[in-house]
């Protein structure tokens, strides 16, 4: 494993990683919202089946990052 390799898998494992994961996992959750919009002024029952699945894979990744943090340890302010 290259120098760069090991420094991006430390940082996916720091808090600060963390915090960008969940950060970018909030933007796409804004993009499964305008999709789910979209499909029901439409009346698309395909599209908007394919919004919810997309709602939960990102419910999902949001609690296993929620899970990471944890981990990592509670001293941390916004988890109490």
């Amino acid at each position: 494993m290259s120098a760069m390799a090991k420094k991006a898998s430390n940082f996916k494992k720091s808090k600060t990683g963390l915090y960008v994961s969940l950060g970018s996992t909030a933007f796409g959750a804004i993009s499964v919202a305008k999709q789910a919009k979209l499909a029901r002024n439409d009346n698309d029952v395909l599209r908007l089946v394919d919004a919810a699945v997309s709602a939960a894979a990102i419910v999902t990744g949001l609690a296993i990052l929620y899970r990471e943090l944890k981990r990592l340890g509670d001293d941390d302010v916004l988890l109490g």
